[in-house]
């Protein structure tokens, strides 16, 4: 049985247009937090293939959508460069900041795909498991977004000491950015290597920087990316997502050479379906707030996405990932309002 999923990356409309949710193995579910206890650890968990492939699968058993997408984190590649990465409670993501040039020196890209070689194992867990008509998405962090990340040591409000860094010395962001590019290019085709179906590119914070800095940290690295992925796994589709590009998506769909791009929900999709090149599907966009309250707005909202996008090949997704509040009775509801629309 063929894939709808894969069918719709390559560009075909069909009745109904596949569907899966951005974080849609995680802590709304109560089988995955059953599961973390068990872990020690979010990063454990991420590099336990036994577990990491069970959560993966968690959601494909419960809500059926047409792709699973791995169980892993954006910070695998950074931890697989040598740094410390620890997830704390409440506070999230927590790294050993580089602070200069110098620092890059601590970074071993040589043991990088060795550190992490359970990520690959997970994959091939999945994909066994998996059945023919369900894809597997394997991912990774755009190296902006990383870089930034590895650079403020965590989450941040202004994004200061990056964007300093990458202004006050190009020449050794462009470095750092080269190292996380590889590393990327590396862990991305070990997960096709293994099985995944497609693989998606995050890059969360692209939304924070001027034009210029757009085209040179994320749209040259992403092009990059793409064409060595596509050299090395000429039939495999790439998914790009720029979180709050804005009109900038257009540069990105344009230059980057993505197959398909993921829209966020303050982006307005007819507008995307009218300007965005028609070769590339778009993927995208409801609130997940939207989802969150669930109800008659949740269906009307997922009904007005499917009629703006009834001209071109379109993958149903969220704009940006499941809450943690969310209840799974509105995943269950959505979900199968969207495979009726297949009439099964």
């Amino acid at each position: 049985m063929s894939s709808l999923f894969l069918s719709t990356l390559a560009g075909h409309k069909s009745d109904r247009p596949p569907f899966w949710f951005m974080r849609q193995a995680g802590r709304y579910l109560p089988e995955y937090r059953a599961l973390r206890k068990k872990a020690n650890g979010f990063l454990n968990l991420c590099l336990n293939s036994s577990l990491a492939s069970q959560v993966t699968l968690q959601p494909m058993t419960r809500f059926e959508p047409d792709a699973a997408i791995l169980f892993s984190d954006i910070l695998i590649v950074p931890y697989g460069l040598g740094m410390a990465v620890d997830f704390i409670e409440g506070r999230g993501p927590v790294l050993d900041a580089l602070r200069d040039s110098l620092d890059i020196k601590r970074l071993n890209p040589e043991h990088c795909k060795a550190r992490i070689e359970a990520t690959y194992e997970t994959v091939r867990l999945c994909r066994s498991q998996l059945s023919r008509d369900k894809a597997l998405i394997g991912f990774a962090g755009s190296p902006w977004t990383v870089a930034t990340y590895m650079i403020e040591g965590g989450a941040s409000k202004n994004y200061s000491k990056v964007k300093s860094w990458a202004y006050r010395d190009d020449q050794s962001f462009n470095t750092l950015i080269k190292i996380v590019t590889k590393a990327t290019i590396d862990h991305l085709i070990a997960q096709i290597d293994h099985g995944a179906d497609a693989v998606k590119l995050f890059d969360s914070w692209a939304g924070v920087l001027s034009p210029s800095q757009f085209e040179k940290w994320v749209i040259k690295p992403t092009r990059e990316i793409v064409d060595s992925i596509n050299l090395k796994h000429p039939t495999v589709k790439i998914i790009g997502f720029p979180k709050g590009a804005g009109h900038q998506y257009i540069d990105y769909v344009n230059k980057t050479g993505v197959h398909a791009v993921a829209i966020d929900t303050s982006v307005n999709l007819s507008w995307a379906a009218k300007v965005l090149d028609k070769k590339v599907v778009i993927q995208g966009n409801m609130d997940p707030i939207s989802l969150l309250v669930g109800g008659e707005s949740m269906i009307n909202q997922a009904s007005s996405i499917i009629t703006n996008m009834k001209e071109r090949p379109h993958v149903f997704n969220l704009g940006h990932g499941v809450l943690p509040e969310t209840p799974p009775e509105n995943v269950e509801i959505l979900a199968k309002y969207l495979r009726n629309l297949g009439g099964g």
